[in-house]
């Protein structure tokens, strides 16, 4: 989604992202982190120039401008081992600085979820709610700023 609202925000009233990879480069970049090296196949080595700036050319970090955004809602998990949390929330904080409308754009840090969310016979829904009920508010306009359809 990062990419596809990046590109053509008009088409979206409100979108979730969940757990989204959108700083390629900066996260290929780190070879510490889990599962970087062994997709390095599918996303590009950055270390190699001419992946770099392919790579820069697709990540949604580095395709943020100054241009409206859709209502959005962008969860991470603290303990998620594939999109490490810094990751969303690096880019929520360059759309708050760059978007130029008053849409509503929410981070939600699951401070004891990973990469699949909550665990637990009924935790799971808990962030099935969060997003139906955003999905509803901005349905029903009633969230802040240009929700009403």
């Amino acid at each position: 989604m990062g990419v596809a609202v990046n590109e053509r925000p008009e088409l979206f009233h409100g979108v979730i992202a969940q757990v989204p990879f959108v700083d390629v480069v900066t996260t290929m970049l780190d070879e510490t982190i889990p599962l970087t090296t062994g997709e390095f196949e599918e996303w590009g080595n950055p270390q190699d120039e001419t992946y770099y700036h392919y790579m820069k050319s697709y990540s949604p970090y580095d395709g943020v401008r100054a241009q409206a955004y859709p209502h959005m809602l962008v969860t991470t998990g603290l303990h998620d081992s594939q999109v490490q949390y810094w990751e969303p929330a690096k880019w929520v904080a360059k759309l708050r600085e760059l978007k130029t409308d008053d849409n509503l754009l929410l981070l939600c840090t699951d401070m004891d979820s990973g990469h699949g969310g909550k665990s637990g016979r009924f935790k799971s829904y808990e962030g099935v709610a969060l997003e139906y009920a955003f999905f509803i508010a901005l349905a029903q306009g009633t969230l802040p700023g240009k929700a009403a359809v």
